[in-house]
This record gives C-alpha cells, structure tokens and sequence, in this order.
C-alpha cells in the first residue's frame, strides 16, 4: 500500500483541523446569538405586549450567517448530497477519479469566480453603508456580504483538501478519510 508524503498529509490535515475548529467556534458563537433574540423577542411580545423591530431581521441574518458558514464544515463531513444509488456501485479508483474531475472542472472554479465577484460586492455595499430595506430597523448590510465572500474563500480552501484526498483516492482506490453515512 502506498502512503501519502508527509507534506501532502500535513496540507489536508491543516485546511480540514482549520475548518473543523472554525465549525465548532461557529456553532458556539452563532447558536446562542439565535436562541437569544427569539427567546427576548417571545418575552417582549408576549408577556409585554412589546414587540421589538430587530429580532426577525436579526434572527435571519444570524441564521444566513450559519447555514453559509457552515458550508465549508460540511464539506469536510461529507454531508453534501450525493446521488447514492449510482454513487454506491462505483469503485473507490472512480469515485476518486469523479470528484477529482468535478473539484478541478466545477467547484474549485465556481468558488474562485464567486469568491472574487461577492468580494466586490462586499467591498461596495461597505464603501455605501448599505442598510437592508426589509423593516424598521434597516440593519447594515455589509457585514452579512463579508460572509458571503468569506464562505466561499472557505469553501475553496476545504475544496482543495477535498481535490487532494480525491487524487489519492483516484490513484490508489483508498480513501484518506472515511465520511460517515448522513442519511435524512
């Protein structure tokens, strides 16, 4: 059995241990960040009779903000969907070989291409103050395109550990990493 180059192994391990830890500080930080505002908005309007202007908008972006960030973690966990009933007859050498070509040929462009056209994006609805349009409250709106950007720089970066362990698993038919089955 052929074994990976320390360099080739220290480059997945440290994107996937990046990405791993910035899953958990994400679910740490912006879970509670979700519960509070509808525990406070529940209280006010309910018990009160108070409502506040701010907790829709600000449960939605919090909640934007987790499903995006997210991504990239579920990269990692393989918790993207996949056509199983073809999936499962190919050989590991095929399944290795099919995600190498579909990482080089669709994700691994797409995310460049999106990375750098919401970076502009960003940098223009900070440099107007964009406010959002939807409420009252009119919340700022650029921190919100920062984590547009920054979800698909994260989600090029884990790509390329992705890409690596599909090379090994194209040359070799061995994966690096076993996913776990996520069945819905």
């Amino acid at each position: 059995m052929a074994k990976p180059s320390s360099a080739y192994l220290s480059i997945i391990r440290a994107i996937d241990l990046f990405t791993e830890y910035f899953g958990i500080l994400l679910a740490c930080v912006l879970v509670p960040l979700l519960i509070v505002p509808n525990v406070y908005e529940v209280i006010s309007r309910y018990v009160f009779s108070d409502p506040t202007i701010w907790a829709l908008d600000a449960t939605t972006m919090v909640y934007g903000a987790l499903f995006m960030l997210g991504s990239a973690y579920a990269l990692l966990k393989g918790a993207h969907v996949r056509t199983d009933m073809l999936w499962e007859g190919f050989s590991n050498k095929t399944k290795g070989t099919i995600d190498s070509i579909a990482f080089i040929v669709f994700f691994l462009p797409t995310m460049a291409i999106l990375t750098y056209s919401s970076w502009d994006d960003f940098i223009y609805s900070m440099s107007i103050g964009e406010r959002s349009n939807s409420g009252a409250w009119q919340p700022i709106i650029w921190p919100f395109r920062g984590v547009i950007t920054l979800t698909f720089a994260m989600l090029f970066v884990q790509g390329i550990s992705e890409l690596m362990k599909s090379f090994w698993a194209a040359r070799t038919g061995e994966f690096l990493v076993q996913h776990e089955k996520i069945e819905v």
